[in-house]
This record gives C-alpha cells, structure tokens and sequence, in this order.
C-alpha cells in the first residue's frame, strides 16, 4: 500500500478536539521522507523474546525513539503486534493511561528531544483518541519529558529545565558559567494555572552533585527525572545526578528528607545504595521502588541495572534492601527506565535506553520479555488493560499482485474490540460479497484474496461474529 495512504490511516485513529490547541509540528509527510521507503512510517517491531500464560492481561504501552523507524506512541499486544501507534515527526514520552476526572485517559509528553529540557507540550486523550486537553509548563518554563502525572485533584505534576547563570569557579568552572536547575510545576489541568512551583537550587545545593562540569556546556548538576506523589500527598523527587529521593513538602517545598546521595538522611543498610536512578514511586507502607540504572555510561557504580524495593524505617532513620530484581543477563543501562507495579503482584520492567520490556512474577521470574528493533528506545514502559474505540470508520487499501490475487490491507488504528476481519469483494461497490475471512492481526491486517475485483470492503467483527463496523469501499489498483 501506499505510504501516503497509511500515514493518513494511521493518523485516523488520532483525532484533536475542538478544544484541545496542541503545538506540534504538521504529521503531513514530505516528499524527502517518502522516498525512504514506507518502513519510516511503520512502528518499529517489538519483538517478543518469551510470553507465559501466567503473565498479566493487558497491552503494551511504549513510545519508540532514537531508532529507525516512525516515532511516536503505541500499543502493542503480547505478540508485539500494534493496536494503536500515533506516527510523528516529534519524540514521544512517559507514554502510558492515567485517570482524569474519574476517567481512563491516553497522556504523554511530545518534543524536539529528550535529554536536558527539550521544550514540549503533555496530552491527554481519551478513549476515542481524542486530545481533550493539554498541559504547558508556565511562568516562562517548558515542559520537559521526563514527568507527567495527573492526580485526582485535576491537576499535573511537570518538571523543567532552567538555565540560571551562575558562578561555577568555586567547583573549577567558569565564574561566568551556567547551572540546570531542576524544576517541579503542579499545574490546574482546566486552566493552566500553576498552582506550586519547586526549584532545586533553592533547595539543593550543587556540591551534592556526582556530575562533572564540562568545558562549554551549562552544568547539569541535579538532572530531574520524575516526580510523583507518596501516599500522604507529598512529593518524591528524582535527581539522578544527585543520586538521591528527595520527599518534599507540597505545601511549603521544604525538603522532609533524603534518601541516597552525599547526604542521605537514612543510614543505607547492605545493597540500598543507588546511583543514576529514575522514577521513584510509593510501594506499601514506608517503602519505595526505583528503577537503579548504577550507570550513566560513563562511570559504572554498579554492574548491573536493577529494580529495588527499599523500606524506611521513620523512627530510626534507617533503610533497607527489601527485594531487588534484574534481567538474568546482567543488563547494565546507563539512561531511562522504570518499574510498574500490576494488580497481579507482577513487576513491569522497561529497560530504558537498551529498548527492551520484561514482566517479573513475584519471585523475580521472567514471564515476558521483548525487544524493540532498529535501535528504538523508550523512555518507560507499561502494561495497561485498555478499550479503545476510534471514531472513525475503519480503512482498506487493495492491490493486485499480477497473479490473480489481490492483498488487502484492513486498518482500524486503535480499535480493540476487533477479532476477525471480513472481506468483501466484486465488480461495483453495490454488488459486492464475502470471500474471505481472517483473524485480526495487528492494526495494518494484511489479507489476500484470489481473484482480481474492482471493489473491496472491509467488514469488522467482534469475538462474537457481529459486525462492528465497515469501511467504506474502495477501489482495487
């Protein structure tokens, strides 16, 4: 089929409400990009490495990037199979379902880039792939990548980047240098408002950094990589290059404590301690997981990346190793990555920059395990149960092989309650009949038929055998 015509498929699945005002730039495809071939339009496979019938039900949340291939947010099932994939020309982000107002959502960041600040803008999108809203940073700041977050109050927990000039000949860098401080902003998703605003450098002071400051470029001393909520309503704060979780007061901003790094608050008992860490979250009482990448791919504190549960012990300001679990490989991945705890008591690992997803069961077993190609990443990872219906109708393309056959492309991006496909074929498209029927198999079904007609359809079908929805006929080349 041809690459113009999927792009247009692929993007009728993703649909902007009236409302919704995101600024990114046009998915309409340039003629350069159409001559590489309609591979740069397609998500890159997710190879599945090992699937288990004990592993949780659900898809596959991910956002390919920095590979080859089309960028962008997708949905994979446990065969690695697409059931929705947003193409664009941006780097998606922290792709994954929330709630808002009660209601299961689509949200991710999308930018120029990720890494130290890349300006971008959040989405959430509901069921039918509609962006219903999106978030900007405010007071002059950008959204980053790394953190979005909704809470149940209807507002977003972002962070940003800002460049502050600054005085580095104290650390050997220039008197006229420039720091990156970390920034945490909880905005009113409604209005925009920013409603608390963080900076680390009002609070963190750079000689708790492990980074080094290089010739020419801003000193990215804190490197904020996640913020979220801990079950009392306070914040928890990643700063990988300071090696710490820094539990910060809601209200006030004021720092209640340290977790790791130069001036760790808990004693860290054997195996605690982490560097180059991402996304900290609350697991159980006085307990928190995180993604220890131990590396930053210049400097090696740990063999191996790992995911470790660490407990708190308030009254002695202790902390101890709970559980920790890594790839039997021995993966070591120097950026990215996170843990997802499932409702099953399994553990969803992304394997950041090495572009990989594993399940663990409760005993650290491997149930799932897959691979992206081309050298794709993704930022995080997750497994979601999810129903999605387009509002569109579904799409067909048809073309002849030469050989009195005909291939069929049926294409629904984003519909999750198709099983079969019918097609239906003939001469004009008001005499048309069945000839053949397939099991659905990824969002770009691709059927072949005997005969060479002029007319085809495409017939959605649910487990049951009823018809969902048709597309409208089209005209074989």
């Amino acid at each position: 089929m041809s690459a113009v015509v999927l792009v247009a498929a692929l993007w009728s699945g993703f649909a902007l409400s009236a409302n919704a005002v995101p600024q990114v730039r046009s998915a309409r495809v340039t003629s350069n990009r159409l001559t590489k071939g309609t591979s740069m339009l397609r998500p890159p496979p997710l190879r599945v490495l090992k699937r288990s019938p004990l592993d949780a039900s659900g898809y596959v949340f991910i956002a390919p990037k920095d590979g080859q291939g089309a960028y962008g947010p997708e949905i994979v099932d446990d065969k690695g199979r697409p059931v929705w994939f947003r193409p664009g020309p941006d780097v998606a982000t922290d792709f994954r379902l929330q709630h808002y107002h009660g209601n299961p959502v689509l949200t991710w960041w999308q930018g120029t880039g990720l890494g130290s600040g890349e300006p971008g803008v959040d989405y959430i999108a509901d069921s039918s792939y509609h962006v219903i809203a999106t978030v900007r940073a405010g007071n002059g700041l950008d959204a980053d990548g790394h953190e979005f977050v909704l809470t149940p109050q209807g507002t977003a927990l972002i962070t940003s980047y800002h460049a502050v000039p600054y005085d580095l000949s104290s650390l050997g860098g220039p008197k006229d240098g420039t720091v990156i401080e970390g920034v945490v902003q909880e905005i009113d998703v409604a209005t925009g408002r920013v409603l608390f605003e963080w900076h680390s450098l009002d609070h963190v002071p750079l000689d708790e950094s492990y980074a080094s400051i290089q010739p020419g470029e801003p000193y990215d001393y804190f490197h904020i990589n996640a913020v979220n909520l801990d079950d009392d309503g306070n914040l928890l704060i990643s700063g990988r290059h300071t090696w710490t979780v820094y539990k910060v007061d809601r209200q006030t901003g004021q720092i209640l404590w340290r977790l790791g790094g130069k001036h760790s608050d808990f004693a860290l008992g054997s195996g605690v301690r982490f560097a180059w860490q991402h996304d900290p979250l609350p697991a159980g009482k006085n307990t928190i997981v995180l993604f220890d990448n131990g590396s930053d791919g210049s400097n090696q504190v740990s063999p191996r990346s790992r995911v470790i549960w660490i407990h708190l012990d308030t009254a002695t300001m202790s902390a101890t190793l709970e559980k920790a679990i890594s790839q039997p490989e021995g993966l070591s991945v120097a950026s990215q990555g996170n843990a997802q705890a499932l409702d099953n008591g399994d553990t969803f690992v992304d394997w950041g920059q090495i572009g990989r997803v594993s399940e663990f069961n409760p005993q650290g077993k491997v149930l799932f395990d897959a691979l992206l190609s081309g050298g794709n990443d993704t930022y995080r990872g997750y497994r979601f149960q999810w129903t999605g219906q387009p509002s569109g109708l579904p799409t067909a393309t048809a073309h002849r092989t030469g050989r009195r056959k005909t291939t069929v492309h049926a294409i629904w991006n984003g519909a999750t309650a198709v099983a079969r496909w019918r097609i239906l074929a003939g001469r004009t498209a008001t005499r048309l009949r069945p000839v053949r029927t397939v099991a659905w198999n990824g969002l770009d079904t691709a059927i072949e038929i005997a005969g060479m007609p002029k007319e085809v359809q495409v017939v959605a079908l649910s487990g049951a055998g009823s018809v969902i929805a048709k597309s409208k006929p089209i005209r074989a080349r």
